[in-house]
């Protein structure tokens, strides 16, 4: 009688230098061959349900899917809002917060989340105020703002040996090394931030694209944008652990970007991305697992790839849709 399951080798031990280098692949005791050898349905069901056994995955896709909704949904405003480059320069202007965090705890997690927190949150009121003088444009209030801020970071952790191995973890992200603690913090302020947007939708729809009609009606514009800063700025340090530093923008701006290619109202856009970007979590951890990829790089290529196909195939906007209907005009 056919035996399924000799197709299928059971999930191998994963090294525990992937835990203590977010920058390394899952390392794994032998080849995983089910991808090269063909998958029955009972080899495809071990292969989705085997890395469950393992609490590091659980709670890995657990922050990788929340990370992806709300970096979805706030970067559906800074896709349409032009604000990438804010963005980019406010993930790397926290580097401060990290450092002060880091050296006033010994490296204790919650720390360096809080000093993140309070770094994210001054920057971006920072920057709000400095691009309020009529004398300088807003994209030059940012990189004065975002250069000091990465300057005084570079020289807090030049003051702490062995910090630079610890620095992997916020530049590049560790996912899988999500403590519950971890867990709990993103789920907090990424349901606070999803409440806040949908709380403020129209005022924030108003001021971000009818800025007379918000005038007329005598909307607070002003301390609306800085309340969107603010929300920028903390989904930014909620997503450090997932993806960090380096990647931060493409969780903030290719899912949105994507949404944008397939769909035409922002409702519909932030649902299609908070769909895209937690697709891309769940996906990216389990190539991340089985190919040895690391984690946070593995989630960026499968929203990149997702960009690609809807840039191409998307109807409407998708260059093959416009090559197609140039050809039959």
């Amino acid at each position: 009688m056919h035996n399924s399951r000799a197709k299928y080798t059971p999930v191998p031990n994963v090294s525990q230098a992937s835990f203590d280098n977010p920058c390394a692949p899952i390392i794994m005791e032998r080849p995983f061959s089910p991808l090269l050898t063909g998958i029955d349905m009972d080899s495809l069901l071990h292969l989705l349900s085997d890395p469950l056994a393992y609490p590091f995955m659980t709670r890995g896709l657990m922050a990788a899917v929340l990370v992806g909704i709300v970096c979805a949904v706030v970067g559906s405003y800074m896709v349409l809002r032009g604000m990438a480059f804010f963005g980019d320069a406010l993930a790397h202007a926290i580097l401060p917060g990290v450092a002060i965090g880091y050296l006033a705890s010994g490296g204790e997690r919650g720390a360096v989340f809080w000093g993140a927190m309070i770094a994210a949150v001054l920057t971006a009121v920072g920057i709000g105020t400095v691009s309020k003088q009529a004398e300088i444009k807003e994209d030059t209030a940012i990189s004065i703002v975002f250069v000091g801020m990465f300057a005084l970071g570079i020289a807090l952790i030049s003051t702490a040996r062995g910090y630079a191995v610890d620095l992997a973890h916020f530049l590049f992200g560790n996912v899988l090394g999500v403590t519950p603690a971890d867990l709990r913090l993103t789920f907090i302020f990424g349901v606070l931030v999803i409440l806040l947007v949908i709380a403020f939708y129209k005022e924030f729809l108003l001021v971000s694209f009818d800025p007379v009609l918000s005038a007329t009606l005598r909307i607070p514009a002003n301390l609306l944008n800085y309340l969107l800063l603010v929300l920028i700025a903390v989904t930014i340090v909620v997503s450090l652990q997932t993806v960090g530093v380096a990647l931060m923008l493409a969780m903030l701006v290719t899912p949105p970007a994507t949404a944008y290619l397939l769909t035409r109202r922002l409702q519909g856009m932030m649902v299609v991305a908070a769909v895209i970007g937690a697709t891309s979590g769940v996906i990216g951890l389990y190539l991340s697992f089985y190919l040895g990829l690391p984690s946070g790089a593995a989630i960026v290529l499968v929203t990149t790839v997702i960009f690609l196909a809807a840039l191409l195939f998307a109807p409407r906007r998708g260059r093959v849709w416009q090559w197609r209907a140039g050809r039959s005009g």
